[in-house]
């Protein structure tokens, strides 16, 4: 019997639970070896069986597959980090020559038009493993890569499996990036193919994708090799991609050289990663999903203000922090700021001309002031202001004059003179290299957002699943932020490149048109958008192809329909409820005969089913504020 493929490691992990609660039960004491979770030991093959319940809704028979030290059981186990030991505690070693049965159960799936991938192994040999059948739609080339960061599918090179179903044929190739000119080489002999020569010369015509990349070994589908010429073969090549790796190490990486500080040491600059970013972040004790650090730092590009809302605690504080320490160069070049509830003017950002001594000017002490004329300097440099709990008090009291200029690109006249004050200019701008980042919670103690603050900013929704939780709670380790400092300045300059990009292509017809289908039903409640959130709705979807271009536009345009046009949505029962239920019908891919019924109202509908669901992120938050007008008469972005 198979262990069925898609047992993940959190249904591992809640099988121990099980067992934890439950005890063991008296037949299903292990013999020889136990796995180790935590200091404790449990029989392997129980844990298995009961990860199955998890995973496809039936306890495993465990005298259908076998326990032992080259069985699929233990390396199973062992591909999710758990140890297996004797029972008198000695480890035992298990050959890591398991990636055949990878193999073998990724060539199946690829005829079934699953294009799920949770269920494989994540590292193999030290390196990450990414699995893709297709985007929304079966891929006519399915590929398994294995990387090292800060390689990306998307911009490095890397070992590949790519399988041709149209000529049935597997190819184990040195990989190139298609999107971006890779950031390393392979350094090959001339003497290597390309899969584009290697496809003219069997007359198989023009590969549909990755003609680029070099073929290290073809195999045949219908006579694959066995289990040790195939682990031989990727062994190797991955041996040179690790050797090719370790000696780019000790080269500089392409890029730009920037100035960091007089008397400083210059350094190279390099692409923009947000894989790196969350690999850091793990590091350091946080866990954000990739999804949201995508929207986060796409958004950030788009527009120098961003908010971030949702639960007190959901860790939007932390995600600000973490990148801003991440990218800049020293602690200089960011701040946080608690906003205070007494804030009725700019004073607590911008400071004041003393009366008393009038040829003195009083600074925040929150080094607000300071980041805005250092910034000014530095345009090489990215700063970010982080204001925490914006809304304790009324926005456009404190916050007016960045909202003007965030717009006019004018200045903000501090004092009426010619000359500084205290070393403060009398007149300051919002610099390109600015970022501000207000995180918001909404309970009785905070006042909303008015149109005017939604439509000039990104605002970006904080949500915490079971699983999230679940994996919290099991980890529940204190983060060190300070582990982060300055991992990711070396792309900093390409943070600001594209941030500063105003040209970008038309996403095209489609993307247009459903636009002005949400804008014609948004117009209804007068919450429509104009030519400035389109503008920047255009510049979103381009960012975030650019950030993940692995992304569907659909995913993208979900994106931005949620952060830029239903903010501002709100109002009364009979207000919003029809024009929820159309907002609704837009995000299906086929109409549905009652979407009130069907959907809207349905407790646990399953808002990522990818057949029926086009824009799920959105589904969802309509749902939840379809709710909360029925049963409160009233509902609004914010609050739902």
């Amino acid at each position: 019997m198979e262990i069925p493929p898609n047992i993940s490691k959190d249904d591992l992990l809640r099988a121990i639970k099980k067992i934890d609660k439950e005890s063991i039960p008296s037949n299903a004491h292990s013999s020889t070896y136990d796995v180790v979770y935590k200091g404790k030991k449990y029989p392997p093959k129980l844990v298995v069986s009961y990860a199955n319940l998890f995973a496809n809704g039936k306890i495993l028979n465990r005298n259908e597959f076998k326990g032992g030290a080259e069985q699929p059981c233990f390396i199973f186990l062992k591909q999710y980090g758990f140890e297996i030991v004797k029972k008198n505690g000695e480890p035992i070693s298990i050959k890591d020559d398991s990636f055949y049965t990878e193999f073998l159960k990724f060539l199946k799936q690829t005829k079934t038009g699953n294009l799920k991938t949770k269920h494989y192994m994540p590292f193999y040999k030290g390196l990450k493993v990414k699995v893709s059948f297709g985007q929304g739609v079966s891929a006519k080339i399915p590929w398994i890569s294995f990387l090292i960061p800060p390689n990306t599918t998307s911009e490095g090179i890397y070992p590949v499996i790519l399988y041709y179903k149209n000529i049935e044929k597997v190819i184990l190739s040195y990989g190139l990036s298609e999107t971006k000119e890779p950031i390393k080489d392979w350094n090959l002999d001339d003497n290597i193919k390309t899969i584009h020569g290697y496809f003219l010369e069997n007359d198989f015509g023009l590969p549909d994708r990755y003609g680029d990349s070099f073929v290290y070994k073809v195999y045949d589908t219908q006579s694959l090799p066995k289990v040790p010429e195939f682990e031989q073969d990727l062994e190797l090549l991955i041996d040179s991609y690790k050797k090719v790796d370790s000696q780019k190490k000790k080269d500089k990486i392409k890029g730009i050289k920037e100035s960091v500080n007089e008397g400083m040491s210059t350094k190279k600059q390099i692409k923009l990663s947000s894989n790196k970013f969350n690999q850091d972040s793990i590091t350091s004790g946080l866990r954000f999903s990739n999804i949201l650090t995508d929207r986060f730092i796409s958004s950030l590009c788009t527009k120098p203000f961003v908010i971030l809302t949702g639960l007190s605690g959901s860790g939007k504080t932390k995600l600000a922090e973490a990148f801003a320490r991440w990218i800049c160069y020293s602690e200089d070049q960011y701040c946080i700021v608690p906003v205070g509830a007494d804030w009725t003017n700019r004073e607590p950002l911008l400071g004041y001309s003393n009366a008393i001594e009038p040829d003195k000017y009083v600074k925040p002490e929150n080094r607000i002031l300071d980041i805005l004329i250092e910034a000014e300097k530095e345009l090489h440099k990215p700063y970010f202001i982080i204001l925490d709990e914006m809304n304790l008090s009324h926005v456009e009291r404190y916050f007016a004059d960045f909202l003007s200029i965030m717009e006019t690109g004018k200045e903000i006249t501090l004092f009426e003179a010619d000359e500084s004050k205290s070393g403060v200019p009398p007149r300051v701008s919002w610099p390109k290299n600015v970022f501000i980042i207000g995180t918001v919670n909404i309970d009785e103690t905070t006042y909303m957002f008015s149109p005017k603050v939604l439509d000039r900013a990104n605002t970006i929704e904080f949500r915490i699943d079971v699983e999230e939780m679940e994996l919290f709670l099991e980890a529940n380790t204190k983060p060190d932020l300070s582990l982060l400092e300055g991992k990711g300045a070396s792309m900093a300059q390409n943070f600001l490149e594209i941030s500063s990009g105003l040209t970008f292509e038309n996403p095209g017809d489609s993307v247009n048109e459903t636009l002005l289908d949400f804008f014609k039903e948004l117009k209804k409640s007068g919450a429509e958008f104009g030519y400035r959130s389109a503008s920047e709705i255009h510049q979103l979807l381009h960012n975030l192809k650019i950030i993940n271009p692995e992304m569907s536009i659909n995913q993208n345009l979900d994106i931005a329909i949620m952060q830029k046009l239903l903010p501002k949505l709100h109002g009364s029962r009979r207000k919003l409820v029809p024009i929820l239920k159309t907002l609704g019908e837009f995000c299906l891919i086929q109409p549905t005969e009652n979407i009130e019924k069907d959907i809207l109202s349905q407790v646990g509908y399953n808002f990522n089913d990818e057949e029926k669901v086009k824009y799920p992120l959105t589904l969802e938050k309509l749902s939840r504020m379809y709710n909360g007008v029925i049963e409160n008469g009233f509902a609004s972005y914010a609050e739902a």
